[in-house]
């Protein structure tokens, strides 16, 4: 009964208060997902022309870049279409932020990223994209058997969230069945107390960062309690690169699968993992573009930058905007029955992609191959200072063997061919970024640097 309150009345209601027409773009998606490939593309062509038309007619920085271009809205009729407009970067939004609203905007929420590639941004969204996004949520939890209604922990750590935390946020928390736990302070007695609750109150499913959740469980372990035995159906992960030493460590100490999920404040909710594995774009919602330095779109299968469209953005575009990650596209089936296409894998931001003394950049998952056969080692971030320059921050057990440095050393120099110089910092805690995320690879270098990653074998998430 408390679920279908919640569901029934709650969550209408709050949407309803909102303006958001979150439960009618919900029943879209779902007539979405049992679409053939051709019908997706279809819908998505009719929205993409939809929103090229409205916005060269209200958008001025739109209109002045489409003419620059030397391009009108009817020649934009498909997604391969849109390579004839030019990317949009974090700097374009930064410097023209008024010139991208449309003059027919009703009310526009102010958001801000949280500058993880060194670049902050403050941008715009209207209700209809927020709404799809909550959305969007929606449909990939209902892929799992789980909505709004089902006891819900969220390991997070936007400052958004965690300071609104007044008597009114509380009781609708309540009512939806969800609670959230900061994921600012992962200290060993804040996670004992979330155990304490997790515990008391029991939980459907969890929803956080990789990092926090690996700390939590990691933190269960240390304390031999079992938390198979709770009942989570499922663990959504987003907002980092999910590896997979943390994604089996979730799994088994939770005794349930771990759905990741793909997207960003600014550019939106763009794919999601599905039960039979497939990393799906929410392709009638978003438009996904692989593509080279220069913008072109390149093949599946080969890596590149990440470029989205989003459909529902008219009073705020993102047209070919982007995202500062690096991905690959795949041109494989899943198994589900979805027509949504795949994402391979995704290879993490820009600065957090490594590259060698000869110039090969490679996936932050070949580092961290060595680490993962050492015992002892909790966390880890490694920060590439110069080609041939790093300082890793290792929190350890007790069962760690200082020796174990030269393995690392080994391993690395194998995969770089050349000389390194590596230094060690033992902390007891690694902290996480200010919005409570946790970047275990990061690179200092200058994004003069910076190239499309190779293909790297086996998926990075």
């Amino acid at each position: 009964m408390r679920r279908w309150l919640a569901w029934n009345v709650a969550f209408r209601l709050q949407e309803w208060a909102k303006g958001h027409e979150t439960f009618r773009q919900l029943r879209e998606m779902e007539a979405a997902d049992r679409l053939s490939a051709e019908g997706l593309q279809e819908l998505q062509a009719r929205r993409l022309q939809a929103l090229v038309c409205s916005c060269y007619q209200h958008v001025p920085y739109i209109r002045q870049r489409m003419d620059k271009a030397g391009v009108r809205p009817e020649q934009i009729r498909t997604a391969a279409d849109l390579a004839q407009l030019p990317v949009f970067t974090k700097a374009d939004f930064r410097e023209h932020r008024a010139d991208l609203r449309s003059d027919q905007a009703t009310r526009l929420s102010q958001f801000t990223t949280g500058g993880s590639t060194g670049e902050p941004l403050i941008f715009d969204l209207g209700r209809r994209r927020v709404a799809s996004r909550v959305a969007c949520r929606q449909r990939v939890a209902r892929w799992w058997g789980v909505s709004v209604g089902n006891r819900e922990i969220a390991l997070w750590g936007s400052p958004i969230e965690v300071t609104r935390q007044d008597w009114i946020r509380r009781a609708r928390d309540r009512m939806l069945r969800t609670r959230l736990l900061s994921a600012f302070e992962m200290s060993a007695s804040t996670i004992t107390q979330y155990l304490d609750f997790f515990e008391a109150n029991g939980c459907d499913q969890m929803f956080g960062y990789p990092s926090a959740l690996y700390l939590f469980c990691l933190q269960a372990n240390r304390e031999k309690r079992d938390l198979r035995r709770c009942g989570v159906k499922v663990v959504f992960v987003t907002g980092e690169v999910l590896f997979p030493h943390q994604r089996a460590f979730i799994s088994e100490t939770l005794d349930c699968p771990v759905a990741d999920g793909y997207g960003g404040r600014d550019s939106g909710f763009i794919a999601h993992e599905c039960p039979s594995g497939g990393m799906h774009i929410l392709s009638d919602v978003v438009i996904a573009e692989i593509v080279d330095p220069s913008g072109r779109p390149i093949a599946a299968g080969e890596a590149g930058q990440i470029v989205i469209t989003d459909l529902f953005s008219e009073e705020a575009p993102f047209i070919r905007y982007a995202t500062g990650d690096y991905g690959v596209a795949s041109s494989r089936r899943c198994a589900c029955g979805r027509a949504l296409p795949l994402l391979e894998r995704i290879e993490g931001r820009s600065n957090d992609l490594v590259i060698t003394p000869d110039g090969r950049v490679i996936n932050s998952l070949a580092l961290v191959y060595p680490l993962r056969g050492i015992d002892g080692i909790e966390q880890y971030r490694i920060v590439q200072k110069a080609l041939d320059t790093f300082h890793v921050q290792l929190t350890c057990s007790r069962t760690f063997d200082r020796l174990s440095e030269e393995r690392i050393r080994a391993g690395w120099q194998q995969l770089f061919r050349a000389p390194l110089h590596i230094t060690f910092e033992y902390l007891f805690r690694i902290p996480p970024d200010p919005r409570g995320k946790f970047r275990h690879i990061v690179s200092e270098l200058s994004a003069g640097h910076a190239v499309a990653p190779a293909a790297h074998n086996g998926r990075g998430q």
